[in-house]
């Protein structure tokens, strides 16, 4: 449901802290993160397409666009869309979903038009339906990841199977993956492809919407987050995931999410 937007004017670019406690699951192309949510955040973007569903109450959003704030109960927010969002005391679930997935790309031609987009009413109810219920029975992460697909194929009315991608592309990815710890160049990942790297930084675009770079920087910080939700330390999350140090992590996490990392609190 979509309430009407509000002319409060625009707040400092910097913000109270959004102070959040819940769980953290993901898969490939995907991650679901629900719990308790309380703040606002820092103007802040990221490649994935966000999915956010007030469960109980509702959550403010604001672009870059007009700045005017509005309110929803369930909201799409595009990729790359700089915004901030405001949560009060309410049990949030934030979908984010890599736009290159099949998934992606339907959400996307389903809700191009604007940077923000409210949630059919029906859809958002059902959704939410069901993953409040899996959150409040505590399914294991195997179960809530199920719930979460079951969820978004509500939203894009088909199931959502497997992505295909270009075995090249994959075979870098994979290369990715099992090295994050390690400095990864773009030579390195056209190696393990096969590939020059003019042509594999072409594909590569081609087959994930993102360059190679920030699409590191997106896995690594996906594998940080892992990390610190397992309950390791935000600092040994850093090593693990390949960043310089945890301030590195840090900053990444804020431009990337509008928070602190040391505010997402695992329950």
């Amino acid at each position: 449901m979509h309430v009407t937007p509000s002319t409060r004017p625009i707040a400092p670019a910097v913000s109270r802290l959004t102070v959040s406690a819940g769980r953290v699951h993901f898969w490939p192309g995907g991650s679901l993160w629900i719990g308790q949510g309380s703040g606002l955040s820092d103007w802040h973007d990221h490649h994935a397409l966000q999915i956010a569903l007030a469960l109980d109450g509702i959550c403010r959003f604001r672009d870059l666009e007009d700045g005017c704030w509005s309110s929803f109960t369930g909201a799409l927010v595009r990729s790359h869309c700089k915004h901030q969002f405001e949560i009060e005391g309410a049990t949030v679930a934030h979908l984010f979903i890599e736009p290159e997935t099949t998934a992606g790309r339907m959400l996307t031609r389903h809700f191009a038009a604007q940077g923000i987009s409210p949630l059919p009413d029906a859809e958002r109810d059902d959704m939410a339906d069901l993953l409040l219920a899996a959150y409040r029975r505590g399914a294991g992460d195997e179960a809530m990841v199920a719930t979460a697909r079951a969820a978004l194929a509500l939203l894009t009315n088909e199931p959502l199977a497997d992505d295909p991608v270009d075995p090249r592309i994959g075979k870098a990815l994979d290369y990715i993956r099992t090295h994050l710890h390690a400095p990864i160049t773009l030579s390195d990942a056209a190696s393990a492809a096969a590939l020059s790297p003019g042509r594999f930084r072409h594909l590569f675009v081609q087959e994930t919407g993102s360059a190679f770079r920030a699409y590191l920087l997106w896995l690594r910080l996906n594998a940080a987050i892992q990390c610190a939700m397992a309950g390791q330390s935000w600092t040994t999350a850093a090593h693990e995931a390949g960043f310089a140090d945890s301030a590195h992590l840090t900053r990444t996490f804020r431009r990337m999410f509008g928070i602190n990392p040391a505010t997402l609190l695992r329950v």
